[in-house]
């Protein structure tokens, strides 16, 4: 285990390889499950803010769904999740000609019509993070839908916390992954 500051980071982060392989899995982490993405508290209001410009980026279904239960829903697990359709895909989601769900708001984002890319939760996947009172547990969430993501990773040889370098400085900040970088050459990536 790595502890930096109050954040404890499982081995698997720095040990286990992932490279998200979305022709095999085609966003399988956006239908599966059993509850809408976690999101932080910050977000719900960014999400209220960025609605009308990233609804024309969603399927009808995600919409009925989100003027029916509103732009979160609770989950007792989990707290404030994005609604979900049927039980299953997420009302953000969007899929493509080839079958393919991605995200509506990250296809705003990338069109420049919103600065906010996604949940960060989506963005860490498949770092998963549980807070408690004095620190923050940061796990490898291992699911069967990306054996191909960790085959792949496998080939290429890239951990899951580089492969999610972006995604951990936009939670932690630079010096932070800086911080994991250095400690996971050293103790975990020699030899």
């Amino acid at each position: 285990m790595i502890v930096i500051d109050d954040k404890y980071i499982s081995d698997d982060v720095v040990e286990k390889n992932f490279v998200c392989n979305l022709s095999a899995c085609k966003g399988a982490c956006c239908v599966a499950g059993d509850c809408g993405a976690p999101l932080e508290e910050a977000e719900l209001s960014v999400l209220k803010k960025i609605y009308p410009k990233i609804k024309p980026y969603l399927r009808e279904e995600g919409i009925r769904e989100i003027t029916q239960t509103g732009l979160h829903t609770w989950d007792d697990e989990h707290g404030h999740v994005t609604p979900i359709v049927n039980g299953a895909i997420c009302a953000y989601a969007t899929i493509d000609e080839a079958g393919h769900v991605g995200c509506g708001i990250e296809k705003a984002y990338k069109d420049g019509v919103v600065d906010f890319k996604k949940p960060i939760s989506c963005h860490l996947y498949p770092i998963r993070i549980t807070k408690y009172e004095s620190f923050e547990a940061v796990n490898y969430d291992k699911w069967s839908i990306c054996k191909p993501a960790c085959k792949l990773g496998n080939q290429l040889q890239v951990p899951v916390y580089k492969f999610l370098r972006e995604a951990i400085t936009r939670k932690y900040g630079t010096e932070f992954y800086d911080v994991l970088d250095k400690i996971a050459q050293k103790q975990y990536r020699a030899g």
